[in-house]
């Protein structure tokens, strides 16, 4: 009986132990995920030119010349806005991507086509479709918001120059078309290098990596280049951005519905 009794107390002790650090491992990652994105807070608003180059499997490109205006909503119960135009080529020209991020709550996405004259509501469902070609999900081009994911700290490492701290997070909404990310966070400016995407079998998919970092205003860090590759497609997708520019005047009526059918 004493010995039935100790291997129960040792169960409890085991349990309670993991338990804890489990519970550890989470806040750390937190800390770690909270700690980058609430790094450039602060910035208002932004508006940035970037060219996407697109590749097929066989290395063939194509380039479009897109701009990307951004509201931010300082609260963490929010999502930032965002208003994507495409410029060129001239077949889509007018293209325009309206997102709203919400949290737990599926985010709200609109996208203007020039030639059908008409406003599309991207239905929650289908938010892992590819926009416009590109290996970038609707998903994707919302505001990866904090408390969108469940985190779990992973190790630190090496990350070219730099040591990252390596996160998984899951995503909390019922939609996501992934399973989980894992995200490669650096220790000296806090801005994440290199995400992998696992599809929702848990098998990956694509991997993002985000270089040429530049620090504006002495405050805010923004990649200048972003590129995306679909391991099981051999596709991928170069985001090369333009300077930004910050605290430009937008409001929360640029980002209405209703302005895509005029945006230029």
């Amino acid at each position: 009986m004493k010995q039935h009794n100790m291997l129960n107390i040792l169960t409890l002790v085991l349990s309670i132990s993991y338990h804890g650090l489990a519970h550890a491992n989470t806040d750390q990652a937190y800390t770690i995920a909270a700690q980058s994105d609430r790094s450039d807070r602060g910035f208002t608003d932004s508006k940035v030119k970037f060219t996407m180059t697109l590749r097929n499997s066989q290395g063939d490109e194509s380039l479009r010349q897109v701009e990307i205006r951004t509201m931010e909503v300082a609260n963490e119960d929010s999502g930032d806005k965002s208003l994507v135009i495409f410029k060129t080529p001239r077949d889509i020209s007018g293209t325009a991507l309206l997102s709203h991020a919400n949290i737990l709550d599926p985010d709200h996405q609109w996208l203007y086509l020039p030639a059908l004259k008409r406003v599309k509501r991207i239905s929650s469902a289908n938010k892992s479709g590819p926009f416009v070609g590109s290996e970038f999900s609707y998903e994707d081009l919302t505001a990866q918001e904090l408390n969108k994911y469940r985190y779990e700290f992973v190790t630190t490492e090496p990350c070219g120059n730099d040591t990252c701290d390596v996160l998984l997070r899951f995503p909390k909404y019922e939609y996501s078309g992934y399973s989980k990310q894992k995200v490669w966070i650096d220790q000296r400016i806090h801005q994440v290098r290199k995400t992998e995407f696992f599809d929702r079998k848990g098998d990956l998919l694509k991997t993002l990596v985000q270089d040429q970092y530049k620090q504006y205003s002495n405050a805010y860090w923004r990649s200048h280049r972003f590129e995306m590759t679909n391991h099981q497609s051999g596709k991928s997708t170069t985001l090369a951005y333009s300077d930004y520019q910050f605290k430009t005047g937008l409001v929360n009526k640029d980002f209405k519905k209703h302005v895509l059918k005029r945006v230029r």
